[in-house]
């Protein structure tokens, strides 16, 4: 199987995050680990290899497997989640330099330009 692409530490951070398998009431085969499929969905977008050309000497499973994955964890929000746990983490460790940093109205509102950005580094927490 290839190296999972999440290190440990991240992989920690993630798995809380994913939904548990569904219930099967007819029984079925138990689905691939969230692990393998992530590392599958991580190589597919960065390599812009199709679904069904993923390589099973990977041991993510099958690409289609790899692609309902995907799709069941956006219908569960898993994204948007670990996205802001991501971001959270990094202003925990000052890891996000907000000098370099731009907003636009159309994703955060701007209320006549309130707000303190040194709130948010003394915090850590960029969202909550």
């Amino acid at each position: 199987m290839a190296r999972p692409l999440p290190p440990d530490s991240l992989w920690a951070e993630i798995a809380p995050l994913l939904p548990p398998e569904p219930v099967k009431p007819k029984g079925g085969r138990p689905r691939r680990p969230g692990r393998a499929a992530l590392t599958g969905i991580q190589f597919v977008l960065r390599s812009g290899t199709p679904w069904e050309l993923l390589p099973r000497e990977m041991g993510c499973g099958s690409g289609m497997t790899c692609r309902r994955h995907l799709r069941d964890w956006h219908e569960a929000g898993v994204w948007d989640r670990l996205q802001k746990a991501l971001l959270n983490r990094l202003g925990r460790q000052n890891g996000i330099n907000f000098s370099q940093a731009s907003l636009d109205s159309a994703s955060i509102a701007a209320k006549r330009g309130s707000g303190d950005m040194a709130l948010l580094r003394k915090s850590g927490e960029l969202f909550s």
